[in-house]
């Protein structure tokens, strides 16, 4: 990968920081902020997680590369062991980068990380990155939030920690990750939530990379898309922001 020359200057890390948090964005490489690229580059060690793409290792030739993934329904690095070794790699050198799929502090055990760096003395920062749901309303071209319809928008996790599904209506737009392996059930948890069986839907596999996936569904037909996006990692959104854009633009008033 390479940058343009325009490039602005990259912010310089805070004082003492040996830990970058950075967000690599949901997919495709080139999809990474400019300055997660700029410290991925002055990394002696990545940890990085499953859903990164490999094409981000030629940031950083320098550094070394350990794989701390974790796969639904197969293998995982537990969340203790991932938290010693980021400690240990901070100890040892002065900079560390913690990669993460999409955007760190969204379903990314950001919170358990950045506490075992605080109680070990070890300064850190966070770089933001492109979430999943971001990454589908833009290779959909559909807005999450729409000008009178669409105010709100709520991302929620459909599996909870204990392995139970949850679905809520909160928000005119609701956005589900790790969802792919339950649409049937979280469509009947959806209706039970108030949703009707009618409301437009679509759901999105491997958004961010160049074979994404896409089907367009309404609440009561969440089921349907099981096959398609199976064994790939999937966001759903359900509501106002699942609709296609139709028709011929218009002015509104604000």
């Amino acid at each position: 990968m390479t940058w343009p020359a325009v490039l602005p200057d990259v912010a310089a890390a805070p004082p003492g920081a040996r830990v970058a948090f950075i967000g690599a964005g949901p997919g495709a490489a080139d999809l990474i902020t400019v300055r997660g690229a700029q410290r991925l580059a002055q990394a002696e060690v990545v940890l990085f997680d499953a859903l990164t793409d490999p094409a981000l290792q030629r940031l950083a030739p320098q550094a070394r590369w350990l794989d701390v993934g974790k796969r639904g329904f197969g293998h995982a690095t537990g969340q203790a062991a991932i938290n010693a070794l980021l400690v240990q790699a901070a100890q040892a050198h002065a900079r560390v980068v913690r990669l993460k799929g999409g955007d760190p502090s969204v379903f990314g055990r950001l919170e358990e990380e950045m506490a075992a760096l605080q109680q070990a003395g070890v300064a850190f920062e966070v770089v933001p990155g492109v979430s999943a749901a971001l990454a589908a309303a833009a290779g959909t071209q559909r807005p999450l939030t729409r000008r009178g319809a669409g105010r709100s928008v709520s991302l929620t996790t459909a599996m909870t920690h204990l392995g139970t599904l949850q679905a809520t209506r909160t928000a005119d737009t609701e956005v589900f990750y790790m969802a792919g392996r339950q649409l049937g059930a979280l469509a009947a948890h959806l209706m039970e939530a108030g949703w009707p069986g009618t409301t437009p839907a679509y759901v999105v596999s491997r958004a961010g990379w160049p074979d994404a996936l896409t089907t367009d569904h309404t609440v009561a037909t969440l089921a349907d898309a099981t096959a398609p996006h199976a064994d790939r990692p999937a966001v759903v959104t359900v509501g106002a922001g699942a609709r296609p854009v139709a028709g011929p633009a218009t002015v509104q008033d604000p």
